[in-house]
C-alpha cells in the first residue's frame, strides 16, 4: 500500500488492531480484555519512545468504539498543552460530555504526560475522580517517575519494553517489501542499531532513505544518522590497546572532521565498543567504564570534546591491555 512519498510510514504501516502491535504480548492481552467487556480502569502507558504505546491506545479506542472512535476519544501532547488551563479547559468539558453512540465511556489520551507541570497534574486527579464514570484517562509517558503518586494509584500502569532485535526486523522487512526496497541484512543491522528498540525512529530511518535510492546498504544508514560505523570505532580502541595512540588519534580525527560525527555519540559508540569486547574481563571492562564516565562528565560539563577524546585513547593506550587470544 502506497500513497506517496510524503505520507509518514509510521502513521502509513500502525496497528489497527490490538493484535497486531508488536512486542508486548502480556499489554496487548490485558488490553484485549479490557475491550472485550467494555470497561477498564484508567491506564498509564509507561516506557522507551517508539515502543507501541500511542499505537495501543488507538486500536484499543478501535477494538471499543469501531471505526469512528474519534468522536469518543480526545488525544492531546501534553508537551504541547502541558499547563493547567488545559486541563480546566478543554479536558474538563470533554470529560464532563456523554459519550456519544451508546458507548459506556469517553477516552481522553494525554501523550507525553509527564510534561505536565506539577500544578496541571494536581487539577487533573480531581478531574479524573469527578468524571470517572463517563470518562477514563490514558496517560503516555517515558518516565512515570515524573507523574505524581496520587494519579499514578489511580491508573493501571502498564510497562512497555524495548523492542527485540527480531521485532524490529520482521517490521522492517515487512515494509520494505510493501514498498519495493532492496536493503541488504547488513543494513538491516545497522538500522537495528541505530534505533535502539524504537520502531519509530527506524520506520522514519527507512523512509527517508527511501527517498534518495530504492537499493539500501550499510553505509547509507550510518550516513543518514551521522553516527560512527562500529567498525570505525572498533579499529579505533584496537589501535589504543595496541599502543598505536597517533594511529588511533588520526582515526579519530577523521570521524570528528571528515564525517562530522559528535563527540557525545563517538564517546557512547566506545562504551558499546568496550562492553561487547569478549577479549576483555570484567574487571578490566569495569575500570574502562568507570573512566568512560568521568571523560564523558567532563564533556558534558563544557569540556573540549576533542581533548577529552584524545586523553581517553591516551588512557587506553597507556593502559595497553594484553588482550587474550581468540
Amino acid at each position: 500500500m502506497v500513497l506517496n512519498e510524503f505520507t509518514p510510514w509510521v502513521e502509513l504501516y500502525r496497528p489497527k488492531k490490538l493484535e497486531d502491535i508488536v512486542g508486548q504480548k502480556e499489554v496487548v492481552s490485558k488490553l484485549a480484555e479490557y475491550a472485550k467487556s467494555l470497561n477498564m480502569p484508567h491506564l498509564m502507558f509507561a516506557g522507551p519512545a517508539g515502543t507501541g504505546k500511542t499505537t495501543a491506545a488507538i486500536a484499543l479506542a478501535r477494538c471499543l468504539y469501531g471505526d469512528d472512535y474519534r468522536h469518543n476519544i480526545l488525544e492531546l501532547n501534553a508537551s504541547d498543552a502541558r499547563g493547567i488551563d488545559v486541563v480546566r479547559g478543554q479536558i474538563k468539558d470533554f470529560a464532563r460530555s456523554a459519550p456519544m453512540s451508546g458507548a459506556p465511556f469517553k477516552i481522553i489520551f494525554l501523550d507525553e504526560a509527564d510534561a505536565l507541570t506539577p500544578e496541571a497534574q494536581q487539577a487533573l486527579r480531581r478531574t479524573m475522580e469527578m468524571y470517572s464514570s463517563s470518562t477514563r484517562f490514558i496517560l503516555s509517558c517515558n518516565w512515570s517517575g515524573k507523574i505524581i503518586e496520587p494519579i499514578q494509584s489511580r491508573c493501571a500502569v502498564f510497562r512497555f519494553k524495548p523492542l527485540t532485535k527480531e521485532e524490529v526486523k520482521g517490521a522492517v522487512n515487512k515494509i520494505a517489501k510493501s514498498e519495493s526496497l532492496e536493503i541488504t541484512e547488513k543494513a538491516i543491522d545497522s538500522l537495528i542499531d541505530v534505533s535502539e528498540g524504537d520502531m519509530r525512529k527506524a520506520i522514519n530511518i527507512l523512509q527517508s532513505l527511501s527517498l534518495t535510492s530504492k537499493n539500501i546498504d550499510e553505509n547509507a544508514v550510518y550516513s543518514f544518522v551521522s553516527v560512527a560505523k562500529p567498525m570505525d570505532i572498533g579499529r579505533m580502541v584496537d589501535y589504543a590497546f595496541a599502543g598505536r595512540f597517533m594511529d588511533a588519534r588520526n582515526l579519530l580525527f577523521e570521524l570528528l572532521i571528515n564525517q562530522g560525527i559528535n563527540g557525545s555519540d563517538i564517546i557512547m559508540a566506545i562504551h558499546k565498543d568496550i562492553i561487547n569486547r569478549k577479549s576483555l574481563t570484567i574487571q578490566q571492562k569495569v575500570k574502562l567504564v568507570d573512566r568512560i564516565g568521568e571523560f564523558d562528565f567532563r564533556m558534558v560539563e563544557g569540556a573540549d570534546e576533542r581533548i577529552q577524546l584524545e586523553a581517553l585513547l591516551a588512557y587506553l593506550s597507556a593502559t595497553a591491555f594484553e588482550e587474550p587470544k581468540q
